[in-house]
């Protein structure tokens, strides 16, 4: 089936040229079309423009089987494509949430036991069909409220079987969900209690032991390590990196959430995809990533949860960086998948205009998955990844009206989704 979009108030991010990312100044612009229409065929975009140049007759004529929606007062956007969850987990974690209350630091959980260790044991005793059941509730719940895309780590399993067990997960949902699904091997997301003094040896078996199996079984397309205080050295994460490229995957790193750790320069380092959350970023890491093809990364909903200090996004922007938002979804430090959420705290939190945090969450974030050639724009040939609003006066409106759902319909893959 084709769909024709007709009487759009505003079609938002429209790019004649497209382009793989944007940076600096021109994050601050986004290009638009008022009362304009979408034709989407085959479920790629075919065509956009100005109603005034749209002939309808042409395509009705030329399809049979062509829906029409009427979009008067409502506005559409390329779908949000969120590059950094850990949304395949066995159970919530709201009582670490109460001891964060009480005062304890993320650091303070996690040497208790807590915190990623506390999701590892329970990923042990979980069966794959549960995990399944329970990621498919929040994958469709992230695409009600806009998401069109989203990259899923491992990380909960720490162990051979388990980290095996949700990557296995991570591609069957790429096989039942409509999004659009990357899938990261984060093997290195915490040390195991009882290698807490002989991390070295823990490195070793991610190295050794899984990453072979889950390059043999086509398990993940990226690579990931936790490089901060209190987790992996600067030495552990080059290590893995360089296994990664040996085999193919390129890596995405967790970095500079705790501390200045150097992870950010070992991302570059190793040409990483992405470095993310970069609450501790300075000027050498800024001077770091200026001279390279990785996109920083910054997670505001984990940042807001914890309590924690911002990054300097104006800072990184003005100095001529590309910047993407994610949602870092998962139950322990962002237990939430709102994208329109990041896009409010983008502009509140962090100073970012409306286009900026607009760029940030479709364009830039897609890079940061390696699809932006395919997604994160309306460009002709991209994929049909798009949501229609609810009447909204402005673009602008979207971080302000911080709270609602803003999203009426979804369209993934050139089809209307069902949603709730």
């Amino acid at each position: 089936m084709s769909v024709l979009i007709e009487n759009i108030k505003e079609l938002i991010q429209v790019e004649e040229n497209p382009k793989l990312l944007v940076r600096g100044k021109e994050m601050a612009k986004i290009q638009t079309i008022k009362n304009a229409f979408l034709y989407i065929e085959d479920g790629i975009i075919a065509a956009f423009g100005e109603m005034a140049k749209l002939s309808k007759q042409e395509i009705i004529t030329k399809k049979d089987d062509v829906r029409v929606i009427n979009c008067i007062g409502k506005m559409v956007f390329p779908s949000f494509i969120d590059s950094h969850t850990h949304l395949v987990y066995p159970a919530s974690r709201e009582i670490e949430y109460i001891d964060k209350i009480k005062g304890l630091s993320y650091e303070e959980i996690a040497r208790r036991g807590g915190g990623i260790l506390n999701s590892a044991i329970l990923m042990k005793d979980a069966s794959e069909e549960k995990l399944v059941e329970d990621a498919m509730k929040r994958l469709d719940e992230i695409i009600s409220y806009g998401t069109g895309a989203v990259e899923i780590k491992s990380g909960y399993g720490l162990t051979l079987e388990s980290e095996l067990k949700m990557l296995r997960v991570i591609k069957k949902l790429k096989k039942l969900s409509p999004l659009t699904i990357k899938s990261t091997f984060l093997g290195a997301h915490s040390v195991p209690l009882e290698y807490r003094g002989n991390q070295t040896k823990y490195v070793d078996i991610v190295i050794n032991d899984m990453l072979p199996l889950v390059v043999e079984e086509e398990l993940a397309d990226y690579i990931d390590v936790f490089c901060d205080t209190g987790f992996f050295t600067v030495e552990d994460t080059e290590r893995i990196l360089k296994a990664g490229m040996e085999y193919g995957l390129r890596g995405k790193i967790h970095a500079n959430e705790l501390d200045y750790s150097a992870g950010i320069q070992a991302g570059v380092k190793y040409n990483a995809l992405s470095v993310d959350h970069l609450e501790y970023t300075g000027d050498s890491e800024i001077e770091a990533l200026l001279q390279s093809e990785t996109m920083p990364t910054v997670l505001p909903g984990a940042a807001f949860f914890l309590g924690m200090k911002y990054a300097p996004v104006r800072k990184m922007i003005d100095a001529g960086l590309p910047i993407a938002l994610a949602s870092d979804f998962n139950p322990g430090s962002s237990p939430s998948g709102n994208m329109q959420l990041i896009v409010s705290m983008a502009s509140i939190l962090y100073k970012m205009l409306p286009e900026e945090a607009i760029n940030a969450t479709t364009i830039n974030t897609a890079y940061a998955m390696g699809i932006s050639d395919k997604l994160g724009s309306i460009a002709l040939g991209k994929k049909a990844n798009v949501f229609i609003t609810t009447e909204i006066p402005t673009y602008e409106y979207l971080p302000y009206y911080y709270g609602t759902n803003k999203v009426e319909t979804v369209i993934l893959n050139g089809e209307v989704v069902e949603t709730d």
